[in-house]
């Protein structure tokens, strides 16, 4: 009997890395695949909690299982540590993920559920190539980040054996070498070191996080393929460079695009936010004017000062823009986070704030002319898809690359010192939706939505790259 190909797809335990795996995983699932889809304990008590406690139920099809990720336990409702969690996935995950597939191959025998065939594992999450070579099945890699962002870490070790990492203090972060020009990134023009992952802003050899990047790098070139959340047109120079590299790459963005058109209605109600979404902001929108609300999203991991959140607040409250900011409960350090009374007085009639919302609705909805973002890539490549400019504040990590190319090469944001203040927030939130460069910037954005289209549409090139994955990779035997 022909039985289904078996996909295992494991996000890391992060909000931004479960979408867009959620999204592979239900276009695999339309494709004929059989899902077992693997979060960490803590996660999935927390999407319980945010979405219901049936909301993981899952079908026959596309199943819910867990692993603990070493950590200890907690029922805070907050993004965890990232170094933490880096270090305690790739120290402790391996023997649980390998009982979880053994179990998955042993029920095959008894319920007549298919051999697990094939893995999709985070990038980070590169312990899984281990488990993939003892049961003999091809472990594809998908890295939630850019194309850019990519090379960024990949030029980790050369910027290392140039001398250029670690820093030599803490005076190199302020004295003007993070804007030394690295010319010779393949794929990559006028880029500064201070658009590479700002894990390179170490004066520490031994830097937990540099040292988890790296180590997730040596991991790709085991890997059957590489998957990224991107299309052909948007970083063609950089991904001709990285394919160089990893020659088995598959673009398959935007992700969301995708699911779109080839999604089932069974795993449509099937949801990853691991805050409760706020749903009243999408009957806030339909009131508005087309192109008058600026969107204003920090992502998952971001946190401010609260002395940045007071900033960012009368910046948004001068520019006399009318906004839907999102604030989670967990987003200011260390504290609640308080807006001034004066500011919510001011702004109440031409503001909504809500806690979390579902981001692809909000930012495809006609009433959205601007995004303030830190530039995560979910947010970047969502924000390319609904042809949306953007204020780019970056945070960390590959947000300072997204920002780079979303100014630079692509024509579609502007970006807001690390140190905020009101008037600048107030001088290019108004820029963006009032102002010339903001009506330049809007232009170019709409052209890069028209070639997202195309590009996952059914003769598009990430459409045709997803049946090439499929029936190159994800289908080859296995090898007992």
């Amino acid at each position: 009997m022909n039985q289904k190909p078996h996909a295992v797809c494991i996000p890391f335990p992060a909000q931004g890395h479960i979408i867009p795996m959620l999204n592979l995983a239900k276009l695999l699932h339309h494709r004929g695949f059989h899902i077992t889809f693997v979060n960490t304990e803590y996660n999935h008590s927390r999407l319980l909690r945010s979405r219901g406690p049936s909301s993981l139920d899952g079908l026959p099809s596309f199943r819910f299982l867990t692993i603990p990720d070493g950590l200890p336990p907690s029922d805070a409702d907050a993004t965890q540590d990232i170094a933490a969690l880096g270090h305690s996935t790739q120290k402790f995950c391996l023997p649980y993920f390998q009982e979880l597939l053994e179990r998955l191959n042993e029920e095959s025998a008894t319920s007549g559920s298919p051999l697990v065939s094939c893995m999709v594992s985070d990038g980070g999450m590169t312990f899984t190539l281990d488990a993939g070579e003892a049961i003999g099945v091809p472990v594809v890699l998908f890295s939630v980040i850019s194309a850019c962002a990519n090379m960024g870490f990949v030029q980790c070790p050369n910027l290392v054996d140039k001398g250029l990492l670690p820093l030599k203090d803490v005076s190199y972060l302020t004295n003007g070498f993070l804007d030394t020009v690295i010319d010779w990134i393949p794929g990559m023009r006028n880029i500064r070191l201070r658009d590479l992952p700002s894990y390179i802003r170490t004066t520490d050899p031994n830097d937990p996080i540099l040292n988890f990047c790296l180590a997730q790098l040596a991991g790709v070139k085991r890997a059957s393929a590489l998957i990224l959340n991107t299309f052909d047109r948007l970083e063609h120079e950089v991904l001709d460079a990285l394919k160089a590299i990893f020659p088995a790459i598959y673009t398959l963005g935007p992700l969301h695009l995708l699911v779109e058109q080839q999604s089932d209605n069974d795993t449509e109600p099937i949801g990853s936010n691991l805050w409760k979404e706020e749903l009243g902001c999408i009957e806030w929108l339909d009131l508005k004017q087309p192109g008058s609300v600026v969107y204003v999203n920090f992502g998952s991991i971001t946190v401010l000062s609260p002395l940045q959140l007071v900033e960012f607040a009368w910046g948004l409250a001068n520019s006399g823009q009318t906004f839907l900011w999102v604030i989670r409960p967990d987003m200011v350090v260390g504290d609640k986070a308080i807006l001034p009374p004066e500011f919510l007085a001011t702004t109440k009639e031409r503001s909504l704030l809500a806690s979390w919302c579902p981001q692809e609705r909000v930012l495809s909805h006609q009433a959205i002319g601007g995004f303030l973002t830190h530039s995560g890539w979910n947010s970047t490549i969502e924000s390319i898809a609904a042809g949306v400019p953007m204020v780019c504040w970056p945070f960390f990590g590959e947000h300072y690359t997204h920002c780079r190319y979303s100014c630079e090469e692509w024509g579609i944001g502007m970006e807001i010192d690390g140190n905020v203040k009101r008037e600048e927030v107030e001088r290019q939130v108004r820029e963006l939706m009032e102002g010339e460069r903001g009506k330049e910037m809007k232009r170019k954005a709409m052209e890069w939505k028209e070639m997202a289209r195309e590009a996952t549409c059914p003769s598009g090139s990430s459409f045709l790259n997803l049946d090439e994955l499929i029936n190159k990779v994800l289908l080859s035997p296995r090898r007992d």
